[in-house]
């Protein structure tokens, strides 16, 4: 019951769940937004979508590692084109924690942000997901407004 109420509210913010987690898997890099000092602090970083759950990559002795153990965070990605004014925004919210290693498929997506840096990873579990599309978007054959 729990996951069908999540769901259709997913629903309402605009787009599905799938879709939201299929978008933000074609992104190649996100923010992280967490608490640091008891203030809210922003971080650019690659990822992955691995299922139910966004990696990633962070360097051994990050203050990242330090600020999320834990925590609740959200995560953002979007694909926006200013000149075209269109384009998808995503946010996950959910419990960050710290693997050493987060798979096979994960580790080999995301190995160009982990060469030589012995990496550990965050996993941001998807238990909040909201997204919409912003700007015109084409429905049947003619435009209008997301």
């Amino acid at each position: 019951m729990r996951e069908e109420a999540m769901g259709s509210a997913d629903e309402a913010a605009g787009l599905a769940r799938a879709e939201c987690l299929r978008l933000m898997s074609t992104a190649a890099v996100g923010r992280i937004v967490f608490t640091e000092q008891a203030l809210p602090a922003v971080a650019p970083v690659g990822f992955v979508v691995d299922g139910e759950d966004v990696v990633i990559p962070v360097p051994p002795g990050s203050r990242l590692l330090a600020a999320i153990r834990g925590a609740i965070v959200a995560f953002q990605a979007d694909d926006l084109d200013a000149a075209g004014r269109s384009g998808w925004s995503v946010t996950v919210v959910g419990r960050a924690r710290v693997v050493r290693d987060p798979g096979e498929s994960a580790r080999e997506a995301l190995r160009p942000w982990t060469a030589g840096t012995g990496a550990e990873f965050i996993l941001v579990s998807c238990r909040r997901v909201t997204g919409q599309r912003v700007g015109a978007v084409l429905v049947g054959d003619r435009e209008t407004a997301a």
